[in-house]
């Protein structure tokens, strides 16, 4: 059997949006998969739920599907689409549950997103991101009649909200507004308005329609949601409960009771969040989740069927677990787990849901009381050909008596009696929780396959272990996560097997962060690899769209704090380093733009630290999890290279193995960006 390689990523499929049909016997899913190295091919598929058959792709390969949805009477299937001529904006499409030709329902400027079926099967309600100009000449319903209708870019930009840009693309104007389209008829019809955003549309019966909205003083510098239930018939709504929390999602019951996502206001980035019913009979409120000390994530959860469950995802020791609660709150239990388990779809007394292990990238399962059917094998020809190891489980105390989880990853063909060089790999957030799966499998299995040790853990700061775990970092980013990164990573390079005089480090985004830290702080290590980091707190203060996460975190600003700022980032202390770094960063990052990457390089290397700055074109913050192709495997790529050429177990020349061959996918014209 072959090693697992970085560009196999072109060959690893992975699911999204599984969607469990009414009568409960098939699953709708999407299969996604690299194309080419600028794009993926994103199909629907259908299998069957009791595991009797194969899924059949249920799509053409026409642009990029997502968020399948079966008709409440299970006859047709709607999804939304990029199909079409020369047109990438995601549109909505219904077609027959037995198969035929789709049929294109909108044709409006600001894509589809969230669509849900309207109970009676007649409507479907949807949220796009549009202009005001375009909802006053009602361009924002139809541009049909519109030959190549594009919106016009800002030329100049003119600012006035604290967040002007979000993931890779700048808000230029646009709000969120909730639709509802005939799906008959393909008419669309506007139910909000006004500079607010809305989202999460939920049906509660055939003409109430319950969404979110933040219309609290600033909502760029808040987290006050408010829910609204809009009667369809009377075309008027009417405010119904105010939640906080960075983004909610809503599942309501035909009755009207009302599930959401809480997080307290105070300290919002560290603290868990709840699941709270809101029902308005009787004017109550109960807080579902009130006795589970794990965050419930902000988005997924569900009522099933019956509406006497609410189903919903929790980090949890390494598993991403589904659990399940009455409407009363008195017991949470788990519906299914070991893995990592992303979307999820309840039916009655069946949850159909994604999920990926140690031994695959990710499957679609069902769970049935205590018995879970794997329904998918998506990437079975080519896990036939490789081999795949599993993570070793560790819990070890840190320094100051805190017992954390990590895992160790050996290469294959592995012999004790050999000695390997230590691949340490720190988790972003900081508020995430690493599994052994996920969206990091390929890289770490591809990393054991260059022959390195992998590391990984969950410090304090993570997701998982409760919420004084989660609050353990307050006001202190990079002392306390190092603490308990370096005892694992010393624990590991203890080993008769590892090599502890070449050991390696990487992270993104907050795992960047600590890399930066870290190479500041010690000389531990051979080699770094710091990846869309926030090296400089102020500066990403200044130019994030997450500028909260400072404000929660340290209880701090940069104009009433700054001296605390400085010593507590990397760039402060980037003059200690000696450690070869390479920095990674995208074009396009506006969570952690690329101004924190351009100081921290620049400062290394004033500094006289061997470093180089990588910048990838049209890459967001999203790069390692769903960029083009041919930049994610040229990542690995570099960071595989970036080790090897400074350790001594490669037989290479440290600058050819740095990448100065041009020989990586995406060509060394990267480095000039």
């Amino acid at each position: 059997m072959r090693h697992v390689s970085a560009t196999d990523y072109h060959d690893i499929a992975r699911p999204e949006h599984p969607q469990l049909s009414p009568d409960g016997e098939r699953v709708a899913f999407v299969r996604k998969v690299p194309k080419d190295d600028e794009s993926y091919e994103a199909t629907v598929h259908v299998v069957p739920a009791d595991g009797s058959g194969e899924p059949r792709r249920f799509t053409v390969d026409e642009g990029v599907d997502s968020d399948p949805r079966w008709s409440p009477s299970g006859d047709r299937l709607a999804f939304v689409s990029t199909r079409g001529e020369d047109d990438d904006r995601p549109q909505l499409w219904v077609m027959p549950a037995d198969g035929g030709e789709a049929r294109q329902v909108t044709e409006v400027p600001g894509g589809v997103s969230a669509p849900v079926w309207s109970p009676d099967g007649e409507r479907i309600a949807f949220v796009q991101a549009t202009t005001e100009e375009e909802r006053e000449a009602e361009l924002d319903l139809s541009i049909a009649d519109e030959e190549e209708y594009e919106r016009e870019t800002p030329d100049p930009r003119v600012v006035d909200r604290l967040v002007y840009r979000q993931l890779a693309r700048y808000i230029d104007g646009t709000r969120g507004h909730v639709y509802v389209a005939d799906v008959e008829s393909g008419d669309v019809e506007r139910l909000t308005d006004g500079d607010y955003d809305h989202g999460s549309p939920s049906w509660s019966d055939e003409t109430t329609l319950y969404y979110t909205s933040k219309r609290t003083e600033d909502p760029d510098d808040n987290v006050y949601v408010d829910v609204f239930a809009y009667d369809t018939d009377a075309g008027e709504e009417e405010r119904v409960l105010q939640t906080t929390g960075w983004g909610t999602d809503l599942a309501v019951a035909g009755d009207g009771r009302v599930v959401y996502a809480r997080t307290p206001e105070d300290r919002t980035s560290m603290r868990q969040t709840d699941l709270e019913l809101f029902d308005p009979e009787s004017g109550e409120t109960t807080v579902l989740t009130a006795d589970l000390d794990r965050t419930v994530g902000a988005v997924g959860f569900q009522w099933d069927p019956a509406e006497e469950f609410v189903h919903f995802v929790t980090p949890d020791e390494g598993d991403f677990v589904c659990r399940r609660v009455d409407d009363a709150g008195a017991a949470v239990e788990v519906v299914a787990g070991d893995g990592h388990i992303t979307d999820i779809s309840a039916g009655d007394e069946a949850v159909a849901f994604a999920k990926s292990e140690w031994d695959h990238p990710g499957d679609v399962f069902i769970a049935r009381g205590e018995e879970t059917t794997r329904l998918t094998e998506l990437n079975a020809d080519y896990l036939a050909d490789v081999e795949v190891g599993e993570p070793e489980e560790l819990r070890f105390e840190s320094d100051d008596g805190v017992e954390v989880q990590g895992w160790v990853l050996t290469p294959p063909d592995f012999d004790p009696e050999e000695t390997y060089p230590l691949a340490v790999e720190i988790h972003g957030g900081p508020h995430a929780m690493w599994s052994t799966t996920g969206t990091m499998w390929h890289e770490f299995q591809t990393l054991a396959a260059r022959g390195y040790v992998v590391f990984w853990s969950n410090p304090r700061g993570s997701t998982g272990y409760g919420e004084s775990f989660a609050m353990a970092i307050e006001r202190d980013w990079g002392d306390v996560t190092m603490t308990d990164v370096m005892a694992g990573a010393e624990l590991v390079a203890d080993r008769d097997y590892v090599d502890a005089e070449n050991a390696f480090v990487t992270g993104g985004s907050f795992g960047g962060f600590m890399t930066g830290w870290i190479v500041g702080h010690t000389d531990f290590f051979e080699g770094a690899v710091a990846q869309r980091g926030v090296y400089d707190l102020s500066s990403f203060y200044g130019s994030t769209d997450a500028f909260k996460l400072v404000e929660w975190d340290f209880g701090a600003t940069p104009w009433e704090d700054p001296e605390f700022l400085w010593e507590q980032s990397p760039v402060a202390h980037a003059a200690n380093a000696t450690t070869p770094t390479l920095v990674v960063h995208s074009d396009n990052d506006f969570r952690v733009p690329v101004n924190n990457g351009e100081m921290f390089y620049l400062f290394l290397k004033k500094n006289g630290v061997d470093t180089r700055l990588v910048r990838y074109p049209r890459e967001g913050h999203e790069l390692s999890r769903s960029g083009e192709p041919g930049h994610v495997v040229d990542r690995i790529e570099r960071i595989t290279r970036w080790f090897d050429g400074y350790s001594d177990h490669h037989d290479v020349p440290p600058a050819l193995e740095r990448g100065d061959d041009g020989l990586s996918a995406g060509g060394d014209e990267n480095d000039e960006e």
